[in-house]
């Protein structure tokens, strides 16, 4: 999941992400005359000022030299404790390339290859159609063009769910496809899962246990962590941060365990620094053996393949004041997004988890890597920063970045505020539920999530999602046959309505959900859910 930014947010950060004039054709343009000169801390004190970010940690390498990692703010809103290279965050997503790696090692190793079908190494593996299950490769799996819609059953895994790696990839088959096979580009996680449970299986233990054996001790990277579990005696960590009624404020973890494979690793500036360093010198270690050879975590061909274009992704055209940050190309490789700033490739991916986001921008050309993590729910905050950074390190005329992307999330804000303004005025304020609210109480069951209860509680009608544990909230009447659940948690910032169907004699037919606003995070894919009346001889999931 990426999991939590505003939607609306996400898409403008995704296709603003690189530039239209190639860094060969001319010079920069003259700098803006409001673009100070580059200063690291004071950008970055800028930024969390603008975004409204309370810690926020740094690392740039450059030429296989650690040029910062640095941290700044706090770790948690209203402690002193400071955040530094050493403070880990969650990176929920930049945790796809340590998954892609741990399957490039084992390619190197000939224990598997790219174009193996799926089920050759996990043999129940099953997707909702039969032909996919045959056809889907190893490949398939990190590439985002299996079919499924953007982040379909991430409710299997998000907010904490207790359903086990294991019964997610069980639940696959039963998600309908959004699309053919392999026809377009849309971000998942779940078959990342899958891909987690194949470096579990060839490994003989957990993701997490190999994951640390195979790469975060060869590389050096001896503080991250692979589980929330791990985190639970480390002191020098993070606290996530959420705005609950457009206010920042600490909220809870959310462990997420089952989905080990696809946000899995903690990390920090120190440690990631070291990660990017071997990316970008093609898998080489920093130190040789004791015989002074070479030492590698991967091969240099399957570096290459790592950021080979694998799915193209659709460009859309950014908001005026951002028109320098259009790109060239596209695409999704294995376990990075592939795009161009200026002409110039980069190798790059974000994170989002509740209270969490983190970039990971990597440039090969230059051999210059940036990763940016922030313990609030931000993307203009990291963008814009490293829009600033790479300004800087490419010989690019700078831009006041954080300014107009500052601008540009306040306007998207407001724009979205005065919506949900709209739609409320249009409610039929007057009308009335079909049904006693009673009527509507009960057990409703979908294919691949299982049940969902509505039912009286103090006087209220509770609806509960009976594996997600912290996904309760009250019902309230928005018109007709449908209703509004407001979650008691409110940072999740993803109220749904919801819309019962009636049959002719006037029996529940089906349950339907939509998120209320649009920048509910993609992972809340209510949307996809079919929820039927369960009869009361019927057994449920």
């Amino acid at each position: 999941m990426n999991r939590l930014a505003a939607a609306l947010l996400l898409a403008l950060i995704a296709n603003a992400a690189v530039a239209t004039t190639a860094h060969a054709q001319s010079a920069p343009a003259a700098a803006s005359a409001d673009a100070a000169a580059f200063n690291l801390e004071a950008d970055v004190l800028r930024s969390m000022r603008t975004f409204n970010v309370p810690g926020m940690a740094i690392a740039i390498v450059k030429d296989g030299k650690v040029v910062a990692a640095r941290g700044f703010g706090v770790r948690k809103l209203g402690a002193p404790a400071p955040v530094d290279a050493g403070t880990l965050f969650e990176v929920a997503s930049n945790s796809k390339a340590f998954t892609a790696v741990a399957l490039a090692m084992l390619v190197d190793e000939g224990k598997l290859a790219w174009d193996d079908p799926v089920t050759k190494h996990l043999p129940d593996f099953q997707m909702f159609d039969a032909y996919v299950t045959h056809e889907m490769t190893v490949r398939d799996l990190l590439t985002h063009r299996s079919g499924l819609g953007l982040g379909a059953g991430d409710l299997l895994w998000w907010p904490t769910t207790t359903f086990s790696a294991d019964e997610i990839i069980e639940k696959l088959r039963y998600i309908r496809p959004a699309t053919s096979f392999r026809n377009s580009y849309a971000y998942d996680n779940l078959l990342y899962i899958a891909a987690g449970k194949i470096v579990a299986s060839k490994a003989g233990k957990s993701w997490g246990e190999a994951v640390r054996e195979r790469i975060l001790v060869p590389v050096g990277m001896r503080t991250t962590t692979t589980s929330l579990a791990e985190n639970a005696s480390v002191a020098n960590q993070s606290s996530p941060h959420a705005n609950i009624d457009d206010r920042i404020a600490v909220v809870k973890p959310m462990p997420a365990p089952n989905g080990a494979g696809a946000v899995g690793i903690n990390t920090n500036a120190d440690d990631i620094a070291r990660w990017m360093m071997v990316l970008l010198d093609a898998g080489k270690l920093p130190a040789g053996g004791a015989d002074g050879k070479e030492q590698r975590l991967f091969s240099q061909a399957r570096s290459s393949e790592l950021w080979t274009a694998q799915t193209p992704i659709a460009i859309a055209e950014p908001k005026p004041a951002l028109a320098a940050t259009r790109p060239n190309f596209r695409a999704y490789g294995l376990g990075f997004e592939l795009k161009d700033y200026r002409g110039v490739k980069l190798a790059t991916h974000g994170g989002a988890l509740q209270g969490f986001y983190s970039q990971v921008t990597l440039v090969p050309q230059a051999k210059l890597g940036i990763a940016i993590f922030t313990n609030a729910e931000s993307s203009p905050a990291m963008t814009a920063l490293q829009y600033r950074i790479l300004d800087q390190y490419l010989d690019f005329a700078p831009t006041d970045w954080i300014g107009r992307y500052g601008d540009i999330a306040r306007e998207a804000h407001d724009k979205e505020l005065a919506r949900l303004q709209s739609e409320a005025g249009k409610r039929v304020a007057k009308s009335q539920p079909s049904l006693a609210l009673a009527a509507y109480d009960g057990d409703y069951a979908d294919a691949w999530y299982g049940k969902v209860t509505i039912a009286a509680e103090g006087g209220k009608h509770i609806m509960r999602f009976s594996r997600t544990p912290d996904l309760n909230g009250t019902l309230e009447h928005f018109q007709h046959d449908t209703f509004i659940v407001r979650w008691k948690e409110r940072n999740f910032n993803a109220d749904a309505y919801v819309t019962f169907s009636l049959n002719p004699d006037g029996s529940i037919e089906r349950v339907k959900m939509a998120p209320v606003s649009m920048e509910t995070d993609f992972s809340f894919d209510f949307a996809d859910l079919n929820l039927l009346p369960v009869k009361a001889n019927k057994k449920t999931p």
